[in-house]
């Protein structure tokens, strides 16, 4: 009779741990998906910020160049137009930004740092680790007490 009731027992203890890692499988891949669509929505913002940016920058560097050039030619003084330069590279960058491929080229080169020079990734003492997570909670903690 104990055997049979064993026997049962191991099987239902069997089939729970199969239910427990499906579904911490299943929450994984929830968290995942979830911190994924945060990332995209993220990027997605950073590029609307951009294309927004660009319209009113675009609108400063229009009016700035005609008023430095009239400027520049009204009083020949050709020294006026040297904003312009610096004005232009900004404007330039934000189109790339917002329109262009800078973020294409940008994930090429992460993907490049990554794959060839991931020893710039590591962190500054190493991974942390629960004992020196838990070592620094207990140092600054007024609750605990040492049994």
């Amino acid at each position: 009779m104990g055997f049979l009731f064993s026997k049962s027992m191991n099987e239902s203890l069997k089939e729970q741990r199969e239910f427990m890692s499906m579904n911490s499988r299943l929450q994984l891949e929830r968290q995942l998906q979830m911190q994924n669509q945060m990332r995209e929505r993220q990027m997605a913002m950073q590029v609307a910020w951009s294309r927004e940016f660009l319209k009113y920058y675009g609108t400063f560097f229009g009016i700035a160049t005609l008023g430095l050039t009239a400027g520049a030619i009204k009083g020949k003084r050709p020294g006026l137009f040297l904003p312009v330069i610096p004005l232009s590279f900004i404007l330039a960058y934000q189109y790339d930004m917002g329109h262009g491929t800078l973020l294409q080229r940008m994930k090429g080169e992460a993907e490049t740092v990554l794959e060839k020079e991931s020893s710039l990734l590591e962190l500054p003492g190493g991974v942390p680790t629960f004992e020196t997570i838990e070592k620094a909670r207990r140092a600054q903690s007024k609750f605990y007490v040492e049994k």
